[in-house]
């Protein structure tokens, strides 16, 4: 009898919400605030958590390596309470070697950083879902050159970390148009459910090959209002390390959150 295969640990595309808001009670983020102190009970108990946050690009892929990462408030404009925020989950500097090796086994040039902190695309969806912080956590950038293939490429070499009960988090958002955010005077409802639907269906549905799938995402500018909904694709580009990270077993996703957050729909994907 052949050995039952290990589960492999689940993928989260998530979106994050505007800076510390979803936080601080803001009644256009309490959907969003509710899926994720509830999604954690559908992921299992992982025994750390690899962010790739939309609020941190460099030239090469760099991993956060610090046994305690200190908080970045990398936001403006918001009450002072926002900027004593805390979540204190511990660093795993072991892990961050470990990622850092996967990717340059595969290529791709990659470097730890002992000083860099955790943003808010981090501590932001974590205090909502693991609000003890009692999970180690680590951070990966995005590449600064924001280049699709190259993000779907990262999440490949880092497939295997799966195998580990890690907890893999994209976090951003499936829609980005900061300015439609904060106005009343402009309707995106058809820009932004146009490309939602593509973005589920590219994710979701399983008549899409893997092939297909993957062009799809490489070539996302021409869904239908692709630069309308982001005008700069940072808040994108974690999606496509997840996917990177699921198509070494299974491409398809499925929906997890879809609903208003700021007026605006927003989609969260899950890979199991």
């Amino acid at each position: 009898m052949n050995p039952k295969s290990p589960a492999l640990s689940p993928i989260l595309f998530l979106p994050h919400g505007g800076g510390p808001l979803p936080i601080l009670g803001d009644k256009g983020h309490e959907k969003m605030v509710s899926f994720l102190q509830e999604i954690p009970s559908e992921l299992g108990e992982p025994t750390a958590i690899l962010v790739i946050s939309a609020h941190w690009e460099e030239e090469q892929a760099t991993i956060t390596s610090s046994s305690h990462p200190e908080i970045i408030y990398d936001y403006y404009g918001f009450p002072a309470e926002a900027y004593t925020i805390q979540y204190a989950a511990p660093g795993n500097p072991g892990l961050a070697k470990e990622v850092r090796a996967l990717l340059i086994a595969s290529g791709i040039p990659a470097r730890l950083d002992e000083q860099r902190g955790f943003d808010h695309g981090l501590f932001v969806p974590l205090k909502l879902m693991y609000p003890q912080a009692q999970i180690p956590c680590i951070q990966l950038s995005l590449l600064n050159n924001l280049d699709p293939r190259k993000h779907i490429a990262l999440g490949k070499a880092i497939a295997s970390l799966r195998e580990k009960n890690i907890l893999i988090i994209g976090s951003g958002m499936s829609f980005h148009n900061l300015k439609t955010f904060f106005s009343n005077n402009i309707d995106s409802s058809k820009e932004n459910e146009g490309f939602d639907h593509w973005l589920i269906e590219t994710c979701t549905d399983p008549a899409i090959s893997s092939e297909v799938r993957e062009q799809r995402l490489i070539e996302w500018e021409k869904a239908p209002f692709a630069r309308f909904c982001h005008p700069r694709e940072e808040h994108l580009l974690p999606l496509h390390v997840c996917y990177g990270i699921a198509c070494a077993s299974s491409s398809v996703a499925k929906v997890v959150f879809n609903d208003q957050i700021m007026g605006k729909k927003v989609t969260s994907l899950l890979w199991q």
